[in-house]
């Protein structure tokens, strides 16, 4: 089969190679699928620099849809030809989601009216945005603010905080704001200014802040929009390098929520949740797909297509 990883670790497109390799076997309790459908993420270019533990080869891809085409020990309710979505077992295989074939650790059944490609696009934007809102912990009623909700991670946390009845304020460009808009959220643009703007539109202090966007220096902004308590705001993008004290998923991460994505999943086949989804492109076209991808000007999600 063909398949996208990386023998050493550097920049993606040095490291990266598309090479013909031996069809993995599922282990115990996973499945393996044709590969339909992977969307590319951020996450997948900082595993070519070395994310993930351990030496190379290391694939990338870690959203996928597909169909199964072999079980592993332990699979009971699923049977071959099944259409699935979910994560690669991306620590125990040499290859990922990025490839015609992929060993699948959590996989869901792809719900009647949801396209492969919409399936694909939703576990990793899905599962942070959930994780990100439990761990806030947002309440229906309470205010937050999302800095980047035009980011597929920030998108899917306003409609998440929107479905629990939060009232939400999104920083976003033109290229989503009208979307944000017509979710019921709030939108302002980046830039100068936002603090007060922010203030303004939250009538005061938003009870919490969520930092989406991969935007070096906005966390002190973001504590300020919250009052100056910085336990209120929370980053999956910064490490906190000024040592404000907020808090981040690199000290408080949280138990990954795979558990929700059937949940988002059917939301998403009833047209009440989406991860938008901006180009399609062949596996022989990947360095076209990833260029796009880390130019952070991709307007949804990047997918690969390995049946083309």
């Amino acid at each position: 089969m063909k398949a996208l990883f990386l023998k050493n670790y550097g920049k993606p497109l040095d490291v990266l190679n598309l090479e013909d390799v031996a069809v993995p076997v599922p282990g115990d309790d996973e499945v393996r699928v044709r590969v339909h459908a992977c969307a590319l993420n951020p996450a997948d270019w900082v595993v070519c620099e070395g994310l993930l533990p351990g030496p190379p080869p290391k694939g990338i891809g870690f959203d996928v849809s597909g169909v199964v085409d072999a079980l592993g020990e332990g699979v009971t309710h699923f049977q071959v030809g099944d259409s699935v979505f979910g994560v690669p077992d991306y620590m125990n295989y040499t290859t990922g989601g990025a490839a015609e074939y992929a060993i699948l650790k959590v996989f869901l059944p792809v719900p009647e009216g949801l396209g492969m490609i919409e399936a694909a696009a939703l576990p990793m934007a899905t599962e942070t945005a959930a994780r990100t809102i439990d761990l806030l912990p947002l309440s229906a009623g309470q205010t937050v603010m999302i800095n980047g909700g035009g980011t597929m991670t920030g998108f899917a946390a306003v409609q998440i905080a929107l479905l629990r009845g939060a009232h939400v304020i999104a920083s976003a460009g033109e290229t989503f704001a009208g979307r944000l808009r017509e979710l019921g959220a709030k939108v302002t643009p980046y830039g100068e200014g936002m603090v007060e703007r922010v203030r303004e539109l939250a009538g005061g202090s938003p009870d919490f802040a969520v930092h989406t966007a991969q935007v070096k220096g906005t966390l002190p902004d973001l504590v300020k929009i919250v009052g100056g308590d910085p336990k209120r705001v929370y980053s999956f993008a910064d490490r906190d390098e000024e040592n404000l004290g907020v808090r981040t998923a690199w000290r408080e991460g949280g138990s990954l929520r795979y558990d929700v994505l059937g949940h988002y999943a059917q939301l998403a086949a009833e047209g009440r949740f989406s991860i938008p989804v901006s180009r399609a492109f062949s596996l022989d076209d990947w360095r076209a797909a990833a260029e796009i991808s880390m130019s952070k000007r991709a307007h949804g999600k990047i997918i690969l297509l390995p049946e083309l």
